[in-house]
């Protein structure tokens, strides 16, 4: 009986996951879009893309494993705030594909060095860790980043032909 309990409980988690896939997908941005800015709102738990002043598409998104306050150091699992741009990419990267921040401005080295610690880096908007795709937009139920801002494999691939290098991102709390 615990054998046939388990496996209607896997059956279920799995019927799940696919539900919250096809519910998560909504409409796809539209090939050649091109976002001139980034807004991400902590408090909100999204992330947009505006083209002169209007909103093209809005994520959910999962932050570092301490969402609250800006990032002060390396290593406090935070994810930044403040106006930064998109430096570089990595479709190399362990996380499927990688948009880089490019924290930490020159606001961000002042404050660490007065506080005589290191400011870390590393901030990208990035998808699941490569194997993990599958969790789709489950992986937004817990902030499970290092500090990054996280989004589906499929959402960062459309976000990552939608932002070109050199585009500003304002992460407000």
């Amino acid at each position: 009986m615990k054998r046939a309990a388990l496996v209607a409980v896997l059956l279920l988690l799995a019927a799940a996951v696919l539900l919250a896939g096809t519910l998560a997908r909504g409409a796809a941005l539209p090939r050649g879009a091109v976002a001139d800015r980034i807004l991400v709102d902590k408090s909100d738990r999204t992330l947009t893309l505006y083209r002169g002043g209007r909103a093209l598409k809005t994520y959910k998104v999962a932050f570092g494993r301490q969402p609250g306050g800006r990032k002060e150091r390396a290593g406090d699992d935070r994810t930044p705030e403040g106006r930064y741009v998109i430096d570089s990419r990595n479709a190399n990267s362990k996380y499927h594909y990688a948009l880089h921040v490019s924290y930490p401005n020159a606001a961000d080295l002042r404050r660490a060095r007065a506080g005589g610690y290191a400011a870390g880096g590393d901030v990208m908007i990035h998808g699941m860790r490569n194997g993990f795709g599958w969790l789709g937009p489950l992986h937004r139920s817990v902030d499970w980043t290092r500090g990054c801002i996280a989004v589906t494999d499929r959402e960062v691939d459309e976000i990552a032909r939608a932002v070109p290098n050199g585009t500003p991102i304002d992460i407000q709390p």
